[in-house]
């Protein structure tokens, strides 16, 4: 197993400075021991939102039913939600204290939704993208003014709506901290990418992609990877110049992969794919809470920040969006080219102590293996496709993934 980062030079002007070695993260690879937990459990808390696209069960084309659906599901009304476009509806979980309790109101919540569609002879999908071209007009949700603004000021961007993404919740984090959490785990996000890729199919082709809506999400000028902060008062600046700039239409359109919520004392992780996969779900949830504990702990012991280049960084996620699990990626401190699979190896042993101290080294591990030996959702889905040629087979595959949660 090759270790990522290992005695490399980086010249990049974020971090510590420049021309400093770094260690980065070490492989051993998936038959080393993991080690075991050691010092203070940080007592942090979960919370997961998720988008679904809603199509007709014959036909398998998207339907603007969001309205009905949730009428339906009406007895949930502070955990399921509209969403940019009547094609969506969304899941927002309690706050909960261990992955086992956020799976079960995940399962839950998805099953609500998928019997409310079920009502209006609909399916629900936990895919990124509608896979086939939509019909007609794009259908915004009726009762946001917003949203009519958002279509004016950014006109075909907005046609990147119709997709679904996870947002992971990590509290509780005042802003200082979380925007110093950020720049220490801000390495990863290509790698998490990587691990949720579900979308190689976008408007009725293939993309060459397994994450085309992590590359169609970063058209947005105010999405995308977020700055290396120096302050909370940079964060803040930047915040404002995405508004000043004209940007953002205010700061719920701050779309950064990883941010300082704007609402709930939490550090939200916002670059995955959805995916039907309950279990690949959770396993996000319980890599973002670790490697927040990680980063937590190498505060509280005064270490700097590792350096990395930005510009490599942004290659790296567009590797990741790319290649997804299945292929290969960037090493974020160096910019050499890994195995995929080797920086996924490379996460989890990083943050294997805080997993154990959570009681979810476990699960991660067992998931992470079943996602290496049978592959990510975009594999998955290229899969469905290879049989007859029909993307009403991937469509059908993604269905009866999210309705087995």
């Amino acid at each position: 197993m090759i270790e990522p980062g290992t005695s490399t030079t980086s010249t990049g002007t974020t971090g510590t400075g420049t021309g400093t070695t770094t260690t980065g993260a070490t492989a051993t690879g998936p038959k080393t021991q993991r080690p075991h937990a050691t010092g203070p459990v940080f007592p942090l808390t979960l919370g997961v939102e998720e988008e679904f696209l809603l199509v007709d069960a014959r036909t398998l084309r998207v339907v603007p039913a969001a309205p009905l659906v949730l009428s339906t599901a009406a007895g949930l009304p502070h955990e399921l939600h509209p969403e940019g476009t009547r094609y969506q509806v969304e899941i927002s979980t309690p706050v909960a204290d261990s992955a086992a309790i956020l799976r079960s109101e995940l399962a839950g919540l998805r099953r609500t939704l998928a019997r409310a569609a079920r009502a209006h002879g609909c399916r629900l999908l936990a895919a990124p993208s509608p896979v086939v071209a939509l019909e007609g007009p794009l259908h915004l949700t009726d009762d946001e003014p917003r949203q009519r603004e958002q279509a004016r000021r950014f006109g075909a961007l907005t046609d990147t709506l119709v997709s679904c993404g996870r947002h992971v919740h990590i509290g509780t984090l005042d802003v200082d901290t979380a925007v110093a959490v950020s720049n220490r785990i801000r390495p990863w996000l290509p790698t998490l990418i990587a691990l949720a890729a579900n979308s190689p199919f976008w408007g009725g082709r293939d993309t060459g992609h397994a994450s085309w809506r992590a590359m169609a999400w970063a058209g947005w000028p105010s999405a995308g990877l977020p700055p290396h902060f120096t302050s909370t008062a940079h964060f803040r600046r930047s915040v404002q110049t995405l508004l000043g700039s004209g940007a953002a239409l205010d700061t719920k359109m701050v779309y950064w992969d990883l941010r300082p919520s704007g609402n709930w004392p939490t550090l939200e992780l916002r670059a995955p794919d959805m995916s039907p996969d309950i279990d690949s779900a959770i396993l996000q949830a319980e890599l973002a809470r670790a490697l927040v504990a990680t980063a937590l702990r190498e505060i509280a012991e005064q270490r700097p920040d590792p350096p990395v280049r930005d510009d490599v960084l942004r290659l790296a996620r567009w590797r990741a969006a790319h290649d997804g699990l299945e292929g290969f990626g960037l090493d974020p401190y160096t910019g050499v080219e890994l195995p995929a699979a080797d920086l996924a190896e490379a996460l989890l042993d990083l943050v294997a102590p805080e997993l154990a101290a959570s009681g979810d080294l476990d699960h991660a591990s067992r998931t992470m293996a079943g996602l290496l030996r049978d592959g990510s959702g975009a594999h998955r889905q290229r899969t469905a496709f290879a049989r007859r040629g029909d993307l009403k087979d991937v469509l059908r595959h993604l269905a009866d993934e999210t309705e087995a949660s």
